[in-house]
């Protein structure tokens, strides 16, 4: 197991786990969760904020050139931002190596690249919707273009999302990326000390599809079918794992809505970038679009290598 960690750029020494920040609430939960996570890995904490100072200037044209303190109040606030996240930290552990940046790079840019070398990227969504769009062009693109785990810590008005016991859940379909979320899902429920919940769905069809009926497969054949997926998928993994407990679910359809419920009692929620019916280029499914908007635990989306 020492070996299989040590040739991943993600878990090694050096990793740090990444947070950015733009001074939002939503941003203040990711902080706190990414600190407590560093804290518990005893990895080092960093703290990244982007300016987007070519959109500004481009905005602002030669008004720049003539009154510059537009330009120096963006970067006093993002120094504004970091060394609030920074404060924040500290009050989740003292001990917590911290280090802050702030960079001229729009957020996204800044946090894809960092993301290639760290240990995880934390960032923060608020609220509830029911679109794409609400979450916003940054998170997107960090989640669908990072590299390894990105985490969306999301504002759902309480407390709980940011709560470090409780299971940790993933979603398996039988597809690449879904082996690359196993083996994330059982690092993260090794490294918290957590039961891991392998939620598997036959169909792909709307929970509602099939309301009224029972959530279990009547076929002997398709259920068998769909056990053997799910032993696939997490063959050789308790091998590596074995302090891990795994408990297997599986459901005749409706992956999004079993999923969104196991989250009610998990501390992570662990899925691929995108699953069964997923096409070149379309990097983030629709089954992820709605965990990260939906789920009421933090959201790790993991990538193929």
């Amino acid at each position: 197991m020492t070996t299989q960690r040590s040739s991943d750029p993600h878990q090694l020494a050096s990793a740090a786990v990444v947070v950015g920040v733009d001074g939002s609430e939503a941003s203040d939960l990711a902080v706190r969760w990414a600190a407590e996570t560093a804290a518990q890995r005893r990895r080092r904490l960093h703290i990244v904020h982007g300016l987007d100072l070519a959109v500004a200037r481009a905005v602002l044209g030669v008004y720049d050139l003539m009154v510059p303190a537009v330009i120096d109040t963006i970067r006093r606030q993002g120094a504004d931002h970091v060394a609030t996240a920074h404060r924040l930290a500290y009050d989740i552990d003292q001990g917590l190596t911290v280090e802050t940046e702030v960079c001229e790079d729009h957020p996204a840019k800044l946090l894809i690249e960092r993301s290639a070398v760290a240990n995880l990227v934390v960032i923060g969504a608020s609220g509830e919707g029911g679109t794409i769009s609400h979450l916003g062009g940054t998170l997107l693109a960090v989640v669908s273009h990072g590299h390894g785990p990105v985490v969306v810590v999301r504002d759902t008005g309480t407390e709980y999302q940011t709560c470090c016991v409780g299971r940790v859940v993933v979603g398996v379909d039988g597809s690449e990326i879904s082996e690359a979320a196993v083996g994330a899902a059982f690092t993260e429920a090794s490294d918290r000390r957590a039961q891991l919940v392998a939620v598997y769905a036959w169909s792909d069809l709307p929970y509602g599809r099939f309301a009224g009926l029972p959530n279990t497969i009547p076929d002997r054949g398709v259920a068998a079918e769909a056990q053997s997926t799910l032993a696939e998928q997490l063959a050789g993994w308790q091998e590596k794992y074995p302090d891990v407990d795994v408990v297997r679910k599986i459901y005749l359809s409706g992956p999004r809505h079993h999923l969104i419920e196991w989250s009610r009692s998990a501390q992570l929620l662990v899925i691929g970038s995108r699953g069964r019916g997923g096409f070149r280029g379309q990097l983030l499914g629709s089954t992820s679009n709605a965990l990260i908007q939906r789920a009421h635990c933090p959201v790790m989306v993991v990538h193929s290598p």
